[in-house]
């Protein structure tokens, strides 16, 4: 997909049409923020108190939030935001319907854990963003406040039960390994973007290093949850 494909309007006189692999990661970041909300909405109706549907639907409307931040940013670079998100939409509902939760827990450990993965690569790529874009990125990817309450209801039951430890240690290894595969296919399919990735972190040992990096914050929230 070409600029012409994406651009929703002009971007400005006498400005230049954003960078298409910025586009790209602000299309893939936005409709991960979409789909974070829908999900989380949704499990908020299985919340076995209304303290915790009251938290999961805090956390899904702090997700719409930094969907319209980022809606309006694209907009500002002249581009559709709906048009911004297409090339991601597959491989993300891939990933949300290759990990739907089987239970309360298992919808907690992937709020903390598996939206926590996301964060931390973007979070990296944002360095390599000029500015305004980069601060916005930065501040999507802030922590909202409520994962205190996923740690604190995992913990608890972790500590309960050995059988459910184990059980949601494995679920949260699943996170990992499916949101890997989602990653390489929309680093095959995105060459701009693989190239921008390419481009930030040096060369190839780079992008190596950096899923290392995701990979080593991924077992350090495994340990505080307890499921390690």
């Amino acid at each position: 997909m070409g600029m012409a494909d994406v651009v929703g309007g002009p971007a400005g006189p006498g400005s230049e049409p954003p960078d298409p692999a910025t586009v790209d990661l602000l299309g893939i970041l936005a409709y991960g923020e979409l789909s974070a909300f829908d999900r989380l909405a949704e499990d908020a109706r299985t919340a076995p108190t209304m303290t915790g549907r009251a938290a999961l639907s805090s956390m899904a409307a702090a997700e719409i939030g930094h969907y319209q931040l980022l809606e309006e940013h694209l907009v500002r670079l002249g581009v559709s935001v709906e048009q911004a998100m297409l090339p991601f939409v597959a491989p993300i509902d891939a990933y949300h319907a290759s990990t739907a939760p089987r239970s309360w827990l298992e919808s907690l450990v992937k709020a903390y854990v598996g939206d926590g993965l996301a964060a931390d690569f973007y979070r990296e790529v944002a360095g390599w963003l000029p500015d305004p874009t980069s601060g916005l990125v930065q501040r999507v990817l802030a922590d909202t406040g409520h994962s205190a309450f996923a740690e604190r209801e995992v913990q608890a039951a972790v500590a309960e039960s050995r059988q459910v430890r184990d059980r949601l240690a494995l679920w949260g290894r699943r996170l990992l390994g499916e949101a890997v595969t989602q990653a390489q296919h929309v680093m095959a399919e995105r060459d701009e973007l693989t190239a921008f990735i390419i481009g930030g972190s040096g060369d190839l040992a780079g992008i190596a290093g950096l899923l290392k990096r995701v990979q080593t914050n991924h077992g350090r929230r495994m340990v505080t949850l307890g499921l390690a």
